[in-house]
């Protein structure tokens, strides 16, 4: 099990050195493709995953759920936080144990998803159908400071519902001087480059697991890939993401590292729990 740099109350106490900071934004790898992000004394969370139910789930398949590294943080102890969002509909995005006991004690909290998976999310994580604030690409919605556009994602199809929403998402979030990317899974898609270049990315957050149908899971951008997005978008830094949780879907951060200093996209590997500020950019 690869143990976390920082966890639970360790991690607590770190946020809370940066959290009133306006000037700089702060972020911490929860694990996978979840972020906690810091600004101007604001707490936002993407994509949380943080409990075993997959793995629960899985055990007795042919397709178990191994976790490799060691859970950052108990959802119960994150407080304060402002907003909490998902990018689509798989557990390890939309996890009912890890967002139940954050929408319980985060009063106020805003629940940010793609329009076209309301029922389904509310379903999963028990909350009444008009609670979620509801994106599609091209749209946006601005919370403590927080604005979020709705972009497509494509995993494995850019895929819609009976009315064209989008029901696999990224977002693009601008708060003070800065703007981060979080893709969610996608692979590469055509127009996806036009979409993103003129938002002036300061930081994107992109998997690097690939795309293994071998796996019986859908896909993400593969190493190479997103390191070559970063570039190709204008991003000022890349941190991938999506690997290092489950054993029969990971990837070779250091294969990573290797495309982007080959192409000059600068990049940073974070380690569980550990920090990125934007101090660096």
């Amino acid at each position: 099990m690869i143990p976390a740099h920082l966890k639970d109350e360790e991690l607590i106490n770190e946020v809370g050195r940066f959290a009133n900071d306006s000037v700089n934004f702060h972020a911490w790898w929860l694990g996978q493709s979840g972020y906690l992000v810091t600004f101007n004394g604001k707490r936002i969370l993407v994509d949380p995953y943080l409990s075993d139910s997959l793995t629960v789930k899985y055990a007795s398949t042919n397709k178990p759920h191994i976790r490799m590294s060691e859970r950052v943080i108990a959802p119960e102890l994150l407080e304060n936080i402002s907003i909490v969002s998902s990018s689509h509909n798989h557990t390890d995005h939309l996890d009912a144990a890890t967002l139940q006991p954050i929408l319980k004690n985060n009063p106020g909290i805003q629940f940010i998803i793609p329009e076209a998976n309301r029922q389904f999310v509310c379903d999963r994580v028990q909350c009444d159908v008009n609670y979620p604030t509801g994106l599609d690409a091209g749209e946006s919605v601005t919370v403590d400071e927080f604005t979020f556009y709705g972009v497509p994602a494509k995993h494995n199809e850019i895929e819609r519902n009976e009315k064209g929403k989008c029901k696999f998402m990224g977002y693009v979030i601008r708060f003070g001087a800065w703007t981060i990317y979080h893709s969610g899974d996608t692979l590469w898609f055509d127009g996806m480059v036009d979409i993103l270049r003129p938002y002036n990315i300061d930081l994107a957050f992109l998997p690097i697991n690939g795309n293994d149908p071998s796996r019986g899971v859908a896909g993400n951008l593969d190493a190479q890939e997103a390191a070559t997005l970063g570039r190709d978008i204008g991003a000022k830094m890349v941190i991938p993401c999506h690997y290092d949780m489950f054993t029969f879907n990971t990837a070779d951060p250091g294969k990573f590292a290797g495309f982007a200093e080959d192409i000059g996209q600068p990049y940073e590997v974070l380690l569980h729990g550990g920090m990125f500020s934007s101090a660096s950019l």
